[in-house]
């Protein structure tokens, strides 16, 4: 299968160009931004007919879409531009799905849900409710390619790292690391998401869907929520971070969201319920601290234990 892939040097691109090491399929991978040393083909995802030459030069028969306009905070400000590269280049890439009867892998958010309070995990039947623009946007995104007839899998998940990028596990590292003390909130409640363990779950998702590609409706298609399992604040994911590198002579301090005055109401619990991605595809998750330790160990050693 020919798979091309979005947004292949940020942290989940990464992470599927070493799923790719060890596939038979035979991946493409574009961004926007070039780096030095990875194989990256230049790819504007808001250029419909770019993308639409893509697909025909290289016979592409599944995207996955790791790109995205990410930073929550600036979304406030920019709202065309988060519109335009996670709704509207969504359906440019559904579009051009459509067309050859292919299969689009759309990742989506936990930000999609948000005003509402509860307490219970998320599931895909759930309404979203976003409270900013950036979930607001993601949202759209899913809608543009449901409405659009393709074949697709969006998948919603959360709080993603991994070792690779800018994330908040890197972040702690260097904080946790430099500074006597540190202030985190507790108040926002969710799941950490190692981007391996994500990546693992893509190809999980395409090799079944390989079985059907000639079909016109793939039979699993739809939505579904894939994070590490278990339940954690960004206080705990912190005090984690500090105990498996060795930063415990840094204190780290639980806060309320209101001691950080942000222009984005963030979703004070958004933990996702996987128990529909485990059904149809067998696939086993990882719990959200082992899979930490995992890529501390990667980060500070340079180990890559990507087995698992």
């Amino acid at each position: 299968m020919n798979i091309l892939v979005t947004g292949a040097n940020g942290q989940l691109g990464n992470e599927m160009r070493l799923v790719a090491q060890n596939s038979m399929d035979h991946y493409i991978f574009t961004d926007i931004n070039q780096i030095e040393g990875a194989d990256t083909v230049f790819l504007d995802i808001t250029d419909y007919s770019a993308i639409r030459a893509a697909v025909e030069q290289y016979r592409v028969q599944a995207i996955v879409n790791c790109a995205a306009y990410t930073n929550v905070e600036a979304a406030e400000d920019n709202e065309e531009l988060a519109e335009k590269l996670n709704a509207t280049a969504p359906s440019h890439l559904a579009r051009a799905m459509k067309e050859v009867n292919g299969l689009l892998v759309q990742i989506s958010t936990d930000y999609v849900f948000g005003k509402e309070p509860y307490n219970t995990p998320c599931n895909e039947e759930q309404n979203g409710t976003p409270t900013g623009i950036y979930g607001l946007t993601k949202l759209h995104g899913e809608q543009k390619i449901k409405a659009s007839g393709c074949k697709h899998v969006i998948l919603r998940t959360a709080w993603l790292y991994s070792e690779f990028g800018k994330n908040f596990c890197k972040t702690m590292l260097q904080l946790t690391a430099s500074r006597p003390e540190l202030k985190v909130v507790f108040d926002q409640t969710g799941t950490p998401t190692y981007a391996w363990d994500l990546a693992q779950a893509i190809d999980v998702i395409l090799q079944d869907y390989s079985k059907e590609m000639e079909n016109d409706i793939y039979s699993q298609q739809g939505i579904y929520h894939f994070s590490n399992e278990g339940v954690c604040s960004w206080y705990d994911f912190t005090q984690m971070i500090a105990s498996h590198s060795g930063h415990t002579a840094c204190h780290i301090q639980p806060c309320h969201s209101s001691e950080y005055p942000s222009k984005v109401i963030r979703p004070a619990y958004s933990v996702l319920d996987k128990t529909k991605i485990k059904q149809v595809f067998g696939i086993h998750i990882p719990y959200w601290n082992e899979s930490l330790k995992t890529c501390i160990n990667n980060i500070l050693y340079g180990m890559s234990t990507h087995s698992h």
